[in-house]
């Protein structure tokens, strides 16, 4: 058996592929900008999509002084905030939230696709039905509360976001600081709570979820500037 990915190797693939993201976004919207909100659109949507894969396994989210306990999908969807700012920031709220329901659209797909797959009989060889089963089913329950706390709170934040672009237009760092922090503490308590009670306990996860996500909603926020900076 391998060992475990060590903490820091985790942030390295996550500084690699937030900075690969934003750089292919902006240069395409730089040069191609009639295709750029096809192509934030997509990755909002593989980050969202993902998101409800890893939702599902719980882990230590260690801050070297502290242990808590959090979805491992805390460390990319906090992204996902990004790239609705993103979205908001190059074509506006009314793109923003067509994004927020393409996605949502989506993951509607992704749990038919589950149920679908589900009905068919397994092989005889196949030895994880049960774990599948599980684990899969858990999904689909996380699947739905994620439509509910997702549209909630993509919504609110795009309308935050606006808002207050419209109020402090050449300070960036607002806008996407606090309509992140709003959208994803608000998303913690919801989602959680609807995923997971009955469950698991809710309420330490719900606090594990508002601190990890926000630290990381916090650490990408130079993601966002660097975006505004390269479509400049």
């Amino acid at each position: 058996m391998s060992a475990p990915i060590d903490f820091p190797w985790v942030w390295l693939y996550w500084i690699i592929s937030l900075t690969f993201v934003t750089w292919m976004s902006a240069w395409v919207v730089k040069r191609f900008r009639d295709y750029g909100f096809a192509v934030l659109t997509g990755f909002y949507v593989v980050y969202l999509a993902a998101s409800q894969v890893l939702a599902s396994r719980i882990v230590v989210f260690d801050l070297g002084f502290y242990k808590f306990f959090a979805p491992s999908a805390v460390f990319i969807y906090p992204f996902i905030a990004q790239v609705i700012d993103m979205i908001n920031e190059t074509y506006g709220r009314r793109h923003a939230q067509g994004a927020i329901l393409i996605a949502l659209l989506t993951q509607i797909l992704l749990v038919v696709f589950i149920v679908m797959t589900n009905t068919l009989k397994p092989a005889p060889f196949f030895q994880y039905e049960a774990a599948w089963r599980d684990i899969f089913s858990l999904s689909v329950r996380i699947t739905l509360a994620s439509w509910i706390s997702f549209y909630i709170c993509q919504n609110l934040d795009a309308y935050v976001f606006s808002y207050l672009k419209k109020r402090f237009e050449n300070i960036p760092l607002i806008r996407s600081l606090a309509s992140d922090v709003i959208d994803l503490t608000v998303d913690s308590a919801i989602f959680v709570f609807l995923a997971f009670y009955g469950r698991m306990p809710v309420l330490p996860i719900i606090l594990g979820q508002i601190v990890s996500k926000n630290i990381i909603g916090i650490l990408d926020t130079p993601w966002f500037l660097w975006y505004r900076r390269l479509i400049s």
